[in-house]
């Protein structure tokens, strides 16, 4: 059983260590934190602290460093996560509402994220399976090109260009703009792919012959491409260069974690596996990571929706030798304020 000021002796080794990255020893604790106790006092605190693997020696002699059970204790043992600044809260809500739609906002996101915690920042894209058709345009730019948008009641702005074979004059296209809109507009994006792939086949033969249906359909065939693109989950990164400059924090390369970013794949699974502790926040460190490339890295996310979308992830990726607090806040902030936008 370790006492409470052995448990005050870990609090300030993982904080002296993320603040110095070098080892803590008894003779620092007592000058810099005001223990009342002798450096004898907390060396035996220390060695209690070891003999639970909460904190090792890197080398022989030297001072001690928290290990990823030490780790985890620190941060379930917060009793509160210090809030943002006035100043930081105020660059959220500022710069993330200078969005102009759903991609910018989450460009803007992640690239806020990793300026306030340096460390690599992830957002899932939002998941649309509760979003609505709101409508779609279609826009002439040549005779055999056209400008497909799709918008939903999310926010989210997907467009593409359509090059059927042959040519549709203007009152046909605005036929089947006006038709493609009824047939649509307020389905859930998953009732009107289904819808759009078929409405090519239901036009009026007097009306519509073949070469204006599979013109039709070409134009049908790419807004339900825009629908499954929105439904692919995917993470957008910003930040790489600051888990480069912490690579000393890695054994080996850093390579192996950039490559688990970069494929996403091991990343939305813990994502997704991740639950909100009472700040939340989740936390997942070190070993505690079941992907053996994330093994020496910590993940701290939240979840986030707005409306017509369900919940949603955001995070950082750093070092298990990172600023759990200060992380925590600023992914917790984040993640309240993009709601709130997503959700207007």
């Amino acid at each position: 059983m370790v006492s409470d000021r052995s448990l005050e002796v870990l609090r300030v080794i993982v904080q002296d260590y993320v603040a110095s990255r070098e080892p803590v020893g008894s003779k620092s604790i007592v000058e810099r934190h005001g223990f009342d106790v002798s450096a004898a006092t907390i060396r035996n605190d220390m060695a209690a602290l070891e003999e639970e693997e909460l904190i090792v020696a890197p080398h022989t002699s030297s001072g001690r460093v928290p290990t990823d059970k030490g780790y985890r204790l620190f941060v379930d043992r917060m009793s509160e996560v210090r809030p943002l600044s006035a100043a930081q809260r105020q660059a959220i809500e500022v710069f993330l509402g200078q969005s102009v739609d759903v991609d910018d906002v989450l460009a803007r996101t992640v690239r806020l994220l990793a300026q306030l915690t340096h460390q690599v920042a992830l957002v899932q894209y939002p998941s649309t399976s509760r979003a609505r058709v709101r409508h779609i345009e279609f826009v002439p730019l040549a005779p055999r090109r056209v400008l497909c948008v799709l918008i939903a009641d999310s926010g989210i702005v997907e467009q593409g260009v359509a090059e059927p074979d042959g040519e549709l004059d203007e009152v046909a296209l605005a036929e089947l703009r006006a038709r493609v809109n009824a047939e649509a507009a307020g389905m859930r994006l998953t009732d009107a792919a289904a819808t759009l792939r078929r409405l090519p086949e239901t036009l009026s033969a007097e009306r519509w012959d073949e070469d204006a249906r599979g013109f039709a359909a070409a134009l049908c065939s790419a807004i339900v491409e825009q629908i499954e693109s929105t439904r692919q989950e995917r993470l957008i990164m910003a930040g790489a260069a600051n888990l480069v400059r912490t690579e000393i924090d890695f054994t080996g390369s850093v390579t192996p974690v950039l490559e688990a970013i970069e494929e996403q794949v091991e990343l939305l699974k813990l994502f997704g596996e991740m639950e909100r502790d009472q700040h939340g926040v989740a936390v997942r460190i070190g070993r505690e990571n079941a992907a053996a490339t994330l093994s020496e890295a910590s993940v701290v996310a939240s979840g986030y929706a707005g409306f017509g979308t369900d919940v949603a992830r955001l995070g950082v990726l750093g070092p298990t030798r990172m600023d759990y607090s200060n992380n925590m806040a600023a992914v917790r902030a984040v993640a309240r304020y993009l709601s709130r936008l997503l959700g207007e």
